[in-house]
């Protein structure tokens, strides 16, 4: 069976997890939904299984991959799943966001719905975790992750996870995430050690970032994925005094190559 995974990353956790699953299920595509921005209209996936993986934001979907999910024509597809990977908080409400926007679009939602906790990399409020905590983390992930891809190889119907509390702080979190996300970037500057090598625009999935006399300018259209500090090889990239003492962070199973084909359509 052929499938589709459409997935959205920003220090490695999602791709991570899509390899993985894709090594599995064998006939399977791997497309950045950064590189479908620039396609205009309806997203007609040509697969019989279709998934969307991707991180959490305030508790729901990022919103270039809410964007996508409201495009998408499953009409060739007979099974979806999604799988949401988070560090700091659960992610039932991002899977019932997703599965809310794909019945409105095609009346037919998530047939299965997924969640694997990964290292938390949101700098701007912690470090990420490091040494023996950070490989127990994600071996746990790879087992979770294992268990996922025989789920969806079978096209298993699993019933999405719900919460009343957490669709309430959905309901308080994420309108004020989605409001200010773009113009957020604002927090961030680099320092005198940064050395113009452009890594921060080549990774970033929304063309946020540009080197102007050699240095970083952010554009505001951000999408908060905070790749550009986590993976800036000078550490020279900031959110104020806090985050120089922070951890940074990319997923060990993706490289920065693979990073900054993000926004490469898919042949």
């Amino acid at each position: 069976m052929k499938t589709i995974i459409y997935y959205f990353t920003g220090t490695g956790n999602s791709l991570a997890a899509a390899k993985k699953i894709a090594a599995v299920l064998g006939d399977c595509e791997l497309v950045p939904v950064a590189s479908l921005q620039k396609i205009k209209g309806d997203i007609v996936p040509q697969a019989e299984r279709v998934g969307i993986i991707c991180p959490v934001y305030f508790t729901g979907l990022p919103l270039m991959v809410a964007g996508c999910a409201g495009r998408l024509d499953l009409s060739h597809s007979r099974y979806t799943f999604s799988v949401v990977t988070f560090g700091g908080s659960g992610g039932s409400s991002a899977l019932w966001q997703l599965d809310s926007i794909l019945k409105k679009r095609q009346h037919r939602g998530l047939d299965a719905g997924f969640m694997v906790k990964m290292p938390g990399n949101y700098i701007l409020m912690y470090g990420s975790p490091a040494g023996k905590k950070r490989e127990k983390v994600l071996a746990m992930a790879d087992k979770q992750i294992a268990d996922i891809a025989g789920a969806v190889s079978r096209s298993e119907l699993r019933k999405l996870p719900s919460s009343f509390l957490a669709r309430l702080v959905h309901s308080l979190m994420y309108p004020r995430f989605a409001s200010h996300v773009h113009g957020d970037d604002r927090k961030f500057m680099a320092s005198e050690s940064c050395t113009s090598c452009g890594t921060c625009a080549a990774i970033c999935p929304a063309e946020n970032i540009e080197l102007v006399d050699g240095k970083p300018v952010w554009k505001h259209h951000c999408e908060l994925c905070c790749g550009c500090i986590h993976l800036c090889p000078a550490g020279a990239i900031q959110a104020g005094s806090r985050t120089a003492a922070r951890q940074r962070y990319r997923n060990p199973a993706v490289s920065i190559q693979e990073l900054e084909r993000l926004r490469e359509t898919s042949p």
